[in-house]
């Protein structure tokens, strides 16, 4: 069905007009936008994997969620901003500008609604920023609009306790984490015979410049990495996936719950 993991009753477009403009408390409403990206993850993965673990992370999180907190998803974004791997077959990038417009507009969309909480939950590392951006700028223009430009693996979790330290420094696409949560969302798509560990090489050494720290350079995947892969999948199992999309969706959990409780803060006069 259309709502995929998302519980049905969670799902923003199953609601009619007018169940929207008779919704109590709408200034607290958690409208959630989860959004993905279709791209290379190397030989074993499908190009639908971040798109995926948002959906699927968000419904077990909704499916979790107390029914007393208003809260609804609206259908996934699978497009992002991904030029960092058009050099493989497959990958479907927007431009900045373009994701940019598009969040805007859904923002502004959300809002004329009537609803003032919205979270973008993004699951592509290429494109935070620009989430950010998106976020102040909504804000800015609507000062009573409480915006949350979120990373879906940021929320706590226990990914951090399944990996190794290399994995951890190192392991940012189609490693040992996003195959073991795909071996437990979509077994069937992971094609785990074709599993191949990558790590970059010629990284800076004894400098304060890294590939994903405070001082980064930029790069493309084609720059690190000839498979695709950027880590070590061989070492994935779905038992440690199934362990890590619990502990996402917790962690959802309680960020929703933390969000319809907020309050955006102001100066007082």
């Amino acid at each position: 069905m259309l709502h995929s993991f998302i519980p049905p009753a969670r799902f923003f477009p199953y609601l009619t007009w007018q169940d929207i403009a008779k919704m109590p408390n709408k200034q607290n409403v958690v409208i959630i936008q989860p959004i993905g990206a279709i791209e290379q993850h190397g030989l074993h993965l499908p190009i639908i994997v971040d798109s995926a673990i948002s959906v699927a992370v968000l419904g077990k999180a909704l499916s979790k969620l107390d029914v007393d907190i208003p809260a609804y998803a609206l259908p996934n974004i699978y497009y992002g901003k991904s030029n960092e791997h058009w050099h493989f077959p497959g990958t479907i990038t927007l431009t900045s500008q373009t994701l940019i417009s598009l969040l805007m507009e859904v923002g502004e969309s959300i809002y004329r609604a009537g609803f003032r909480k919205l979270v973008f939950m993004n699951s592509h590392g290429g494109q935070p920023q620009i989430l950010e951006l998106v976020a102040r700028d909504l804000h800015i223009k609507y000062n009573d609009f409480c915006i949350f430009p979120l990373f879906t693996w940021r929320v706590p979790n226990i990914a951090k306790e399944l990996l190794t330290p290399k994995e951890l420094e190192l392991g940012i696409h189609a490693g040992d984490a996003e195959t073991s949560l795909m071996l437990a969302i979509l077994p069937e798509q992971v094609k785990m015979t074709d599993a191949v560990t990558e790590y970059p090489q010629n990284l800076p050494t004894d400098s304060v410049l890294s590939m994903e720290g405070k001082l980064h350079f930029a790069w493309a995947t084609k720059d690190l990495s000839q498979s695709g892969v950027i880590g070590d999948p061989t070492t994935a199992t779905k038992e440690k996936g199934d362990r890590i999309w619990e502990s996402l969706a917790n962690g959802w959990v309680q960020t929703i719950k933390d969000i319809y409780k907020f309050q955006q803060p102001k100066t007082t006069n």
